[in-house]
């Protein structure tokens, strides 16, 4: 069956973390949490890029994690802008790490694939990346937007969140009261950057992971490259990751959303373009 607006794949699953406690702290399957977990464990990178919430409330904290602890800690999402590709510096030039990992949306993957490409000043850097997931994005707001959707939209105080989610077209927190918001009233606050991003599903990674298309308490995995692939029976092999065939209706639906998001991003160049505002190539969109 063909689907349009994935990019290019390998395989495609359902899948969550076989870890019991990895599942009660993850977002959603612990499907990436395991992969890095795994990764680290196993030697096939001896570091990780990635985001945990800091100790402001609901503010992302970029990190080095070089244990399965630290990995531990960036379990839950956070739905803010975080600027974590400095932190593959970090990784390699402070922490003299050698095969990284990174986890990041699609935005911060295409800027991955770019700077190897053309790694001015940065080689050492991408020829340290051994292996790169994507998340799935559909929209990500700035920390005083999450505030405003919360506590203005939603009347509860953002210090009672503990969880945060996207799903069925409303903004979702979890807390003692809990809110739900319809995406289309929180869209008004979302960064400029996403009215004008095409990619739902980070095409560019090695493996992209997200909830979308799956029940409940599992990930949709597109495995992209032979990395993504390699690491991905590794740990399915060890008993990691609990795996199982995606079914049609989950993928249309997935379809949909990442088709409407590369239609969304067609009209905003369109309008930005009449305005005589310089707009990325058309070859990427």
């Amino acid at each position: 069956m063909a689907y349009q607006g994935f990019g290019r794949y390998k395989e495609a699953f359902t899948a969550r973390s076989s870890d019991d406690y990895i599942r009660s702290v993850a977002q959603d399957g612990g499907t990436v949490t395991s992969l890095i977990c795994y990764a680290l464990e196993s030697g096939f990178i001896d570091g990780a890029v990635l985001t945990r919430k800091s100790e402001e409330e609901w503010v992302p904290e970029q990190y080095v994690a070089t244990t399965r602890e630290e990995a531990l800690e960036s379990a839950k999402s956070v739905y803010a802008l975080s600027p974590s590709l400095y932190w593959l510096k970090e990784a390699t030039r402070e922490k003299a790490l050698t095969r990284i990992g990174y986890v990041g949306l699609p935005c911060q993957v295409e800027a991955i694939r770019k700077m190897q490409l053309y790694p001015f000043g940065a080689r050492d850097i991408v020829d340290s990346l051994a292996l790169v997931i994507g998340i799935f994005c559909y929209e990500n707001f700035y920390p005083a937007s999450l505030k405003a959707i919360v506590e203005g939209l939603g009347e509860e105080p953002l210090s009672d969140v503990v969880r945060m989610r996207c799903s069925s077209g409303r903004f979702i927190t979890e807390g003692e009261k809990g809110v739900s918001v319809p995406l289309r009233q929180a869209s008004r606050y979302i960064q400029d950057g996403d009215r004008i991003c095409p990619d739902l599903v980070s095409e560019w990674a090695d493996i992209s992971v997200g909830s979308v298309g799956s029940e409940p308490g599992w990930n949709t995995v597109f495995l992209r490259t032979k990395t993504g692939l390699d690491l991905f029976r590794r740990a399915v092999a060890a008993g990691k990751l609990e795996v199982k065939e995606i079914g049609e209706q989950g993928l249309r639906e997935l379809e949909k959303l990442a088709l409407d998001k590369k239609s969304r991003a067609r009209k905003n160049i369109e309008k930005r373009r009449a305005l005589g505002l310089y707009v990325t190539r058309d070859i990427y969109y």
